[in-house]
């Protein structure tokens, strides 16, 4: 009696998980997940390769569903028919675009579906499920495509092989007249770049000023702090080319001459290094140079050029002006030198003369001032010689 009640045990038990799992299914298809899903059929009129039951199913990017079926169509050989569960809530239409892309590193196709602009819902009917076709070329690889396009291209060049065999040709002449007048050639693109003026120039030659001398001499060195400021000059002297002027006063650069630095600097560094070397003030700088001097040198280059009878002219005007920002002290200084011709070197050689003479000038004038004033007292002038 008791193997017989367990037999009966067993049997209910198996039973109920039968009737459970029926009842499962059933739930499953009308009131669970799958009642939610509407299913479609899609057909394909190429290869749908790598395509498989379970491939993801995408609308707009976002996955809606899977595929759930595959099958070949019997009277159409080359068509496929694809069949798709996707969500309820999915906008599909009667236009809605289909096609086949490749996500992942693997490259798994999926059934990529684009949403169109027909207002027209396709729903489902009871007697057959609704329809969509997929582009012609939805199941095109990437490989396939590109052997597409290299089978097009093989066919151009086969059709245009004797005009490109002609083309060929033409080059290989052409490049061979050109390596036997490539002298030629070279002394062609030579003058049109002298033409254009594009040819590379030939750097001028660079001429210098020499430091002035003077012959002033102290008994004792002045106390005495000097600054020299950069002078002023009209924009035409403040650069590094060497000036001429016209007799109608037109200013016109020599040509293929030009001095180590802009004038203005190149004045200021001369006579700084005048008044070091003359050792006649305690100290001298540069504006830019360290605490501010007793006084303070002003000048304005006025002429430093060579006129048009051959007259090399130089012309600073000087003001000296104490800590105080007064000036105590003006002076111009004037200076020439003949030159035998309007060139570079000459008209260098004439002004460099005129200018160590107006420079000795200034730094005497300089010092005599500052002496004069009484700045240092324990350094009065004992003996001046020429200046």
């Amino acid at each position: 009696m008791e193997i017989r009640a367990r037999y009966v045990q067993v049997g209910a038990f198996t039973l109920a998980v039968l009737i459970a799992g029926f009842a499962f299914v059933y739930w499953l298809n009308n009131a669970g997940a799958l009642r939610n899903r509407v299913v479609y059929n899609i057909r394909f009129e190429s290869s749908v390769s790598g395509l498989l039951k379970g491939s993801a199913v995408l609308f707009n990017g976002i996955r809606v569903g899977e595929v759930t079926r595959l099958d070949l169509d019997p009277t159409f050989p080359r068509q496929v028919v694809a069949t798709i569960a996707v969500d309820r809530t999915t906008p599909v239409r009667t236009d809605t675009f289909v096609t086949i892309d490749f996500q992942g590193l693997t490259g798994s196709p999926v059934i990529a579906l684009v949403g169109g602009t027909s207002n027209l819902p396709l729903a489902p009917t009871k007697s057959a499920v609704p329809l969509l076709v997929a582009d012609a070329a939805a199941g095109q690889s990437m490989s396939a495509a590109a052997r597409e396009v290299l089978r097009r291209l093989d066919a151009i060049l086969l059709e245009n092989a004797k005009p490109l065999h002609t083309m060929i040709a033409n080059l290989d002449t052409f490049a061979g007249a050109l390596a036997r007048n490539s002298d030629k050639v070279d002394g062609i693109v030579a003058g049109l770049e002298r033409m254009t003026g594009g040819a590379a120039k030939a750097r001028a030659p660079i001429y210098d000023l020499a430091v002035p001398r003077t012959s002033l001499v102290f008994e004792k060195t002045l106390s005495t702090q000097l600054v020299i400021a950069e002078p002023t000059a009209l924009s035409v002297l403040d650069s590094d080319r060497i000036q001429s002027i016209t007799a109608h006063g037109a200013y016109l650069a020599l040509p293929e001459a030009q001095w180590s630095d802009l004038l203005p600097k190149v004045v200021q560094i001369k006579l700084l290094r005048a008044f070091e070397d003359a050792s006649l003030l305690a100290g001298v700088g540069r504006s830019l140079e360290g605490p501010p001097g007793d006084f303070q040198l002003l000048i304005d280059i006025r002429k430093f050029h060579v006129d048009a009878s051959l007259s090399a002219e130089v012309e600073l005007g000087c003001k000296l002006i104490d800590n105080k920002n007064r000036i105590v002290a003006t002076r111009v200084v004037r200076a020439s030198a003949f030159t035998q011709a309007l060139l570079g070197p000459a008209a260098a050689s004439a002004l460099d003369q005129a200018f160590g003479q107006a420079g000795a000038e200034l730094v005497s004038w300089t010092a005599r001032t500052i002496a004069e004033l009484g700045q240092a007292k324990t350094a009065i002038p004992k003996k001046a010689i020429g200046g």
